[in-house]
């Protein structure tokens, strides 16, 4: 009998240590917000509400992963109109305190489309992105978006980077949804641009994992691209010149 109440403690214990860890490893996990994207490419395809909609998809992403805890964008959204900073896109510690305070995110991701680039081939097909459809087929398709992560207890930026895709080819008659991005073809399947605002959208995400929760040596391959990025432009300055 005692013997039985014995295991029966430790098989409690065991199950309240794992509970246990279970519930500090959920409340470490770091809680984000998505601010919305500001765009300074003059890129063809930005109408308003675009802003939110590359929001939505990197928070459907950082969601998914299960290592972050993401503020809802509603909350964000209002918070952040009432700040007014999506026109300066610059916090000052007292309005990062107050975002906070109010939306229960520590971290606030910020981004900025500063590059987007095309070459257009062939007629007839596009992709639409919120309201709005681009026709023709997208032969090549560049992005560029600078990121910022803003921590809300300081208004410090503790991450930047530049983040950089490329996509190419063409493709058959279907539609998509990815994340709040749809896509609806026509002659085309997921053209270029598409492709390049998905892989952009894909390594936000994945370098804000490694930065944030990872920290090994995904870090060294983020600087390692960084580096490459800034010689190539360099080396574009220098033909300019």
């Amino acid at each position: 009998m005692r013997k039985t109440r014995v295991i029966f403690l430790a098989v409690l214990l065991i199950g309240l240590s794992t509970s246990f860890a279970g519930v500090v490893m959920a409340g470490s996990k770091p809680s984000i917000g998505v601010a919305e994207f500001r765009n300074t490419a003059h890129a063809s395809w930005w109408r308003t509400g675009m802003g939110w909609d590359l929001a939505g998809m990197v928070s459907n992403e950082l969601s998914s992963l299960g290592h972050f805890r993401v503020v809802e964008r509603s909350k964000l959204k209002h918070v952040l109109r009432e700040q007014d900073l999506g026109a300066s896109g610059r916090v000052r510690k007292s309005t990062a305190a107050k975002m906070g305070r109010l939306t229960g995110a520590q971290y606030l991701v910020m981004g900025t489309v500063t590059s987007y680039e095309e070459r257009t081939s062939g007629v007839g097909g596009g992709f639409s992105f919120g309201p709005i459809r681009l026709g023709g087929k997208k032969d090549k398709a560049y992005i560029s978006v600078d990121l910022r992560v803003v921590d809300t207890t300081t208004g410090e930026i503790v991450h930047s980077r530049s983040i950089e895709a490329n996509s190419s080819g063409g493709g058959v008659d279907v539609g998509l949804h990815f994340g709040g991005f749809r896509s609806q073809m026509g002659g085309f399947a997921k053209t270029p641009a598409g492709k390049a605002i998905r892989a952009c959208v894909m390594e936000i995400v994945d370098y804000l994992d490694c930065v944030m929760i990872k920290k090994d040596s995904c870090v060294d391959e983020f600087d390692l691209k960084e580096q490459k990025r800034k010689a190539k432009t360099k080396s574009a300055i220098s033909l300019d010149e």
